[in-house]
């Protein structure tokens, strides 16, 4: 056991580290080949926060643990508002001012709508994961629209473009990719072995483990650049690192497990923690949506937030 705990914790480690070198690698290579920062912040750094939560989806689907693959989606999802977003608004509260991460709000609640549909009307198939990735695609063709026509008026526009490595070539910043994707898939491999072991040694389900300890990890970057978002006074990049993670999540993590095939879903994710995601989504909406001014996520929100994460994980652990 004490193998498979320090595994699953070094596994971490190099996760984490290596998802910031991979993001700082193709931010860096996008801003060299003079790629517009909103876009870079929106579609390419988004997809490398959402790196581990892909390869240990692909990883745990392939050697046939799809439970560990699903609940890494839907818990990451969880624990980037509940927890993420939580703790990052009791730091300090988060304004939400960005025209582009309000319109992207509403969409992120429709897309889990959505997905929660399509996984309830039967059998979670490959078609399922294709109409999801195809959605993604859509999706993304939007942001760069978005982006496009914002990008001068924006306020993103100007935290994006303070973040994104100015000082590397584009030999170096190819090099930490590269290196970056090396160390992704070493570790990912990793943990979903760990995890895996860990499950079968408590008795406890892949589902859970997925949701609980694989998800904490796996949410571990987007909770550091919250966190360094909200002291650097950049509250929409916080918000957008979880709503293009939350994205990803939906349309490409969960795909995953569609299209190299799981077979039934196990009940549990539509009976509970697909609505207690969707929970979590409106409430962030409640939260942080404004017609008329700028929203805002005090600490007491964040403090809901928290409470409800832990709230849920208690759940998974009685049932």
């Amino acid at each position: 056991m004490l193998t498979y705990v320090t595994t699953l914790i070094v596994g971490f480690i190099i996760l984490i580290f290596a998802a910031d070198r991979f993001v700082i690698g193709t931010a860096a290579i996008a801003r060299n080949l003079g790629i517009p920062p909103l876009i870079i912040g929106l579609t390419i750094v988004g997809f490398g926060t959402s790196a581990p939560e892909i390869l240990i989806s692909i990883i745990a689907a392939m050697e046939g643990n799809p439970g560990l693959a699903i609940g890494n989606a839907i818990g990451s999802n969880i624990a980037n508002i509940g927890l993420i977003l939580g703790v990052t608004a009791i730091i300090s509260p988060i304004t939400v001012h960005s025209d582009t991460l309000k319109r992207e709000m509403p969409i992120l609640l429709i897309t889990a709508v959505a997905c929660y549909i399509l996984l309830m009307i039967g059998e979670f198939s490959r078609t399922d994961g294709i109409l999801m990735l195809i959605g993604l695609c859509i999706f993304l063709f939007w942001l760069v629209k978005t982006a496009i026509s914002n990008r001068g008026t924006d306020p993103l526009n100007q935290e994006i473009e303070q973040e994104i490595p100015s000082g590397l070539s584009t030999l170096e910043a190819g090099i930490w990719t590269v290196l970056g994707l090396i160390a992704l898939l070493a570790s990912s491999k990793l943990l979903v072995w760990a995890a895996v072991n860990i499950a079968q040694q408590f008795g406890i389900s892949e589902l859970v483990i997925g949701l609980t300890i694989v998800a904490l990890g796996t949410s571990l970057p987007e909770l550091a650049a919250s966190i360094a978002s909200i002291l650097k006074k950049e509250d929409d990049l916080a918000i957008g690192n979880v709503l293009g993670s939350n994205m990803y999540n939906l349309l490409a993590v969960l795909a995953i497990p569609g299209i190299i095939g799981t077979g039934p879903m196990d009940p549990e994710v539509i009976n509970r923690d697909f609505p207690w995601m969707i929970g979590f989504t409106i409430a962030l909406i409640v939260f942080a949506y404004s017609f008329k001014k700028n929203g805002n996520i005090d600490r007491v929100k964040g403090i809901f937030l928290v409470s409800s994460y832990i709230g849920y994980q208690a759940l998974l652990f009685q049932g």
